[in-house]
């Protein structure tokens, strides 16, 4: 009876982590999704459980845990910063609320929003970042705050981008601003800092005049962290302005790094795979390093393994499935190249511009367009498109699964497929 009833406890526990979408880009941070049965064919009305309006402007993803979705939302001018609860099953808003007033907040590319960070949630509460105007932990039952910190603060210059991790006992979150740039971690409990890093390496813009500017785009980045186990060890993989870190995630000890100046102000989360470190490089022409994680201090020319310089994404994060390498860059050129060696099985346009991430379920990868295109693409070594799909309004975030649904952020509105 006790092994029966064992059994029972890990079923229910594998069917509760395939319901759960915990964080950006999924349970383990990489857009994988264990999911069966998630549609293929859908849109406006086709497959649509239920469709609602969100308020304000925010590029954040949705998080899901058990009954409940969450999002986060501000005003075009962000001078409110607000938290969204959905009711999973009809779309309905639970809770809606305004975290953060900012008198004076800080310039926002138009492109970019005011809550573009996506949140972390587990059982019975959430995180949520803003950037600089602050961070908040909530009780997911009441939405009542639990703590609050609004004294971690950088120039983030073009808006905060960055979205912050869960790991053990750590809230983990990067400030990389234009006027300085550092690593935090607080206990995610209490909100008390544990460790904060300073970049080793400060980067400044040189004008064509051959002065230096301090507040330019060469010193920040929008990339979320993540952990990874190397060598048996968990590592904190973080990318910078022109330089990708690797930190010791229970002390913040800096344990080697890549740099790379000639792009900057990194956006994607990193993959890893095969015992490398996949890194997409950042604007302004991204490159994809493959990186072997061997060594300390700054990493030379013998670390790295290949360097894919055409096509990659400096906004939308890569997918590793088995051997191969799934990716867009922001103009809409997809393509499949294999993981250990870098050689190119693929390379196709789809149509429209991308700044989400894709995900992979079952097969098959979901890549969204600001201009409200889906496409459903096998994941195989030969292209195929399995389905197109237009929408009313295109899409900022990232999608996120919960059992055999699909939900969908556009710029106005969340959605249930299933």
């Amino acid at each position: 009876m006790k092994y029966l009833l064992l059994f029972l406890a890990l079923g229910n526990m594998q069917l509760l982590a395939a319901d759960n979408w915990p964080q950006f880009r999924g349970p383990d941070g990489d857009g994988r999704s264990d999911a069966k049965g998630l549609p293929v064919q859908f849109g406006e009305g086709d497959k649509m459980k239920w469709k609602t309006a969100i308020h304000g402007k925010g590029w954040s993803c949705p998080v899901i845990w058990g009954s409940q979705v969450w999002l986060t939302t501000a005003t075009e001018d962000g001078t409110e910063l607000s938290v969204l609860c959905l009711d999973k099953e009809t779309g309905k808003i639970i809770h809606d609320k305004v975290i953060f007033k900012v008198a004076t907040p800080q310039f926002c590319h138009k492109f970019n929003s005011y809550a573009s960070p996506t949140p972390v949630i587990e059982d019975g509460r959430i995180y949520i970042n803003f950037g600089s105007p602050g961070t908040a932990c909530l009780d997911t039952k009441t939405a009542e705050v639990i703590w609050e910190r609004r004294d971690f603060v950088c120039d983030h210059y073009r808006g905060a981008g960055s979205s912050p991790i869960v790991w053990e006992n750590l809230l983990i979150m990067h400030y990389d601003g234009a006027d300085n740039q550092f690593v935090v971690a607080v206990d995610k409990t209490t909100g008390k800092t544990v460790w904060e890093v300073k970049r080793s390496v400060d980067h400044q813009d040189i004008l064509p005049d051959g002065k230096i500017d301090s507040e330019g785009d060469f010193r920040k980045a929008f990339a979320t962290p993540h952990v990874a186990e190397i060598g048996g060890k968990p590592v904190l993989l973080s990318s910078g302005a022109k330089c990708h870190y690797a930190y010791d995630p229970k002390t913040g000890t800096e344990l080697w790094r890549v740099e790379e100046r000639a792009q900057h102000s990194a956006s994607s989360r990193p993959v890893v795979g095969h015992g490398l470190v996949f890194i997409q490089t950042g604007f302004s022409k991204a490159q994809l390093l493959a990186i072997k994680p061997e060594g300390s201090g700054l990493l030379g020319p013998d670390n790295e393994v290949w360097r894919e310089k055409k096509n990659i994404g400096s906004k939308p994060s890569l997918i590793l499935d088995g051997e191969y390498l799934y990716g867009i860059d922001d103009g809409g050129i997809a393509s499949c190249l294999e993981a250990k060696t870098g050689k190119v099985l693929w390379r196709e346009r789809v149509n429209g511009d991308y700044s989400a991430s894709p995900i992979l379920a079952e097969g098959r990868l979901y890549f969204c367009s600001e201009q409200g295109l889906v496409t459903v693409i096998a994941a195989a070594p030969e292209f195929k498109v399995l389905a197109q799909t237009k929408f009313e309004d295109g899409f900022m975030a990232s999608p996120a699964v919960s059992g055999e649904a699909l939900y969908l952020r556009s710029r106005a509105a969340l959605y249930r497929f299933d």
